[in-house]
C-alpha cells in the first residue's frame, strides 16, 4: 500500500474516531439536559428531588422495608386473568417466587386479620368478630346459602367503595406469605408478546385514549414519519388535568419498572451462580434520548411524578399512623416500636418536602362532574390493578400487584382527606381505614420508587465514567492514527 493511501485511511480512521467519541460525550449530557428542570403540573423541579430523596428518605426507607412488618407480604399469585386466555406461565427459574414457611412468618402477623394493627386493637377486633358470627349464627338457620353470599358480597361492596385496586382475598388458601427481601424485583427473561400485551392493555384500554392516537414507539402504530410522537403529547396537553395526572401516573410506574430491570440484570452466570448488577446497554435502549426519539426522558420526568404524589399521600396520612392504637403488631414488642418510631421519622421527612403536588387542584370542577370524573379515574386504575394478574411471570406479578396496589393506596388516601382529619385518636375509624396489606404495598412502593430515583443517579455516574474511559481510549487511538 502507497505511503499516500496509508494517510488517507488514517485519515478517515481518525474523523471517524472523533466521530464518535463526540456521539459518546453527548450521551451522558443530554440525558441529564433533557431530565433536569421543572416537572409539568406541578412547581417542583427534579434537581430538589434527587437531593432530598439522595440523603433524606433512601436511607430511611431502605431501612424500613428490612423490618419484619413490611418485608412479609400476603399475596395470590394464582388468580386467573380476567381478560383473556393465558398462555401459560414463564417458566424461567428466575421468575419463580419462593413463598415464605409458616413457621417464618412473625407470630402477629399471621395471626392477625389484614385490619388488625396493634394488639389492643386485634383483641377488641376478635371480641366485634366474635359478636357478628354469634349474631350471623342466629339468623343463618333462616337464610339460605344464598342469601348469605348476597349479604357476604354486599359486606364486600361496601368496603370496596374507596379502593382503587381490586385487592387480593387474604382468607383464600390460594393467597401466600412472600418474604421480599428473599425475592427482589429485577430481570428474569420475562419479555416477548405476554409481557407487551399487559402494557399495551394498560396503555390502550385504560388511560383515557382514543384508538386514534398512537402512543410513540407502539409497534402497532402506522408510520408518521417524522411525527416521533408529537401528535401524541399535543393530545395529551389538550386534556383536562386529572386524565393527564393518570398517564403520567401509568407512565412513571412503567419507567420505574424498567429502571429496576436495568440495575439489577442477569449479567452473568458460572457454575449456577448468577451475578446481578447494571445493564447501561438495556439503560440506553429503554431511556437513551436518540434511541427512544426523546420518549425516554420524557418517561424518567413521569417517574419524578409518580415519587411526587407518592410522597404527598405519606404527607397526608401521617395522622393517621401518629395515633397510640396503630402499632404495626408483629408480636416483637421491642422491634414493632422501633419499627412505628421509623416510620414516623419518615413522615416527618415527608411533611417537611417544601414543594409538594397540589392534588387539590384536582376534581375542584362543579360537584357532580367532578365526582363522576373522580369515579372514572378510580374504576380505570382498579381494572389496571385487575391486569396485573394477567402477568404471566410470577415475579413480575408480585412486583406489578404490590406496586399497583402502593400506588392505589396513595391515590386512596390523597382522596380522604376529610377522613383522615375527623380520626379519632384512641380507637379505629369507620371512616377510613387501611388493611395491613395496604399499609405493607404503600410503603414498598414508594421504596421502589426512591431506589428507582437512586439507580437513575447510579446510571449517571457509570455513563460519565463510560464516557470518560472511552475518550481516553479513543484519543490513544487517534495519536496512533497520526503516528503511521
Amino acid at each position: 500500500m502507497s505511503p499516500g493511501v496509508r494517510r488517507a485511511g488514517a485519515g478517515q480512521g481518525a474523523a471517524a474516531a472523533v466521530q464518535l467519541l463526540v456521539t459518546l460525550s453527548f450521551l451522558p449530557s443530554v440525558v441529564e439536559a433533557q431530565v433536569t428542570g421543572v416537572l409539568d403540573d406541578c412547581l417542583c423541579d427534579i434537581d430538589s428531588i434527587d437531593n432530598f430523596n439522595t440523603f433524606k428518605i433512601f436511607p430511611k426507607i431502605k431501612k424500613l422495608q428490612e423490618r419484619d412488618y413490611f418485608r412479609y407480604y400476603k399475596v395470590n399469585l394464582k388468580r386467573p386473568c380476567p381478560f383473556w386466555a393465558e398462555d401459560g406461565h414463564c417458566s424461567i427459574k428466575d421468575c419463580h417466587v419462593e413463598p415464605c414457611p409458616e413457621s417464618k412468618i412473625p407470630v402477629g402477623i399471621k395471626a392477625g386479620n389484614s385490619n388488625k394493627y396493634s394488639k389492643v386493637a386485634n383483641n377488641t377486633k376478635e371480641l366485634e368478630d366474635c359478636e357478628q358470627a354469634s349474631k350471623l349464627g342466629a339468623i343463618n338457620s333462616t337464610l339460605s346459602n344464598q342469601s348469605k353470599e348476597a349479604f357476604i358480597d354486599w359486606a364486600r361492596y361496601d368496603d370496596s367503595q374507596d379502593h382503587f385496586c381490586e385487592l387480593d382475598d387474604e382468607r383464600s388458601p390460594a393467597a401466600q406469605y412472600v418474604d421480599l427481601l428473599l425475592n427482589p424485583e429485577r430481570y428474569t427473561g420475562y419479555k416477548g408478546s405476554s409481557a407487551w400485551r399487559v402494557w399495551n392493555s394498560i396503555y390502550e384500554e385504560n388511560c383515557f385514549k382514543p384508538r386514534s392516537v398512537y402512543r410513540p414507539l407502539n409497534p402497532l402504530a402506522p408510520s408518521r414519519g417524522e411525527d416521533d410522537g408529537e401528535s401524541f403529547y399535543t393530545w395529551l396537553e389538550g386534556l383536562c388535568l386529572e386524565k393527564r395526572v393518570f398517564y403520567k401516573l401509568i407512565s412513571g410506574l412503567h419507567a420505574s419498572i424498567n429502571l429496576h430491570l436495568c440495575a439489577n440484570y442477569l449479567l452473568d452466570e458460572t457454575w449456577g451462580k448468577p451475578s446481578w448488577g447494571p445493564n447501561m446497554k438495556e439503560f440506553k435502549r429503554r431511556f437513551d434520548p436518540v434511541e427512544t426519539k426523546g420518549e425516554g426522558p420524557r418517561r424518567l420526568k413521569n417517574l419524578y411524578f409518580l415519587y411526587l404524589i407518592e410522597l404527598r399521600a405519606l404527607s397526608k396520612v401521617a395522622p393517621y399512623f401518629e395515633r397510640s392504637v396503630v402499632d404495626l403488631y408483629t408480636g416483637n414488642v421491642q422491634e414493632d416500636a422501633d419499627t412505628k418510631t421509623l416510620l414516623l421519622n419518615i413522615f416527618q421527612d415527608t411533611k417537611s418536602f417544601p414543594m409538594h403536588f397540589d392534588e387539590k387542584s384536582m376534581f375542584a370542577g362543579d360537584k357532580k362532574g367532578a365526582k363522576s370524573l373522580k369515579e372514572e379515574f378510580r374504576l380505570h386504575f382498579k381494572n389496571i390493578s385487575r391486569i396485573m394478574d394477567c402477568v404471566g411471570c410470577d415475579k413480575c406479578r408480585l412486583w406489578g400487584k404490590l406496586q399497583t396496589q402502593g400506588l392505589g393506596t396513595a391515590l386512596k388516601i390523597l382522596f380522604s382527606e376529610k377522613e383522615i382529619q375527623k380520626l379519632p385518636e384512641n380507637s379505629p375509624s369507620k371512616g377510613f381505614q387501611l388493611t395491613r396489606q395496604e399499609i405493607v404495598a404503600l410503603l414498598n412502593a414508594f421504596g421502589r420508587l426512591s431506589t428507582s430515583i437512586r439507580e437513575l443517579q447510579n446510571f449517571k455516574v457509570l455513563l460519565q465514567h463510560s464516557r470518560d474511559t472511552s475518550t481516553v481510549w479513543w484519543e490513544r487511538g487517534i495519536l496512533r492514527c497520526h503516528c503511521i
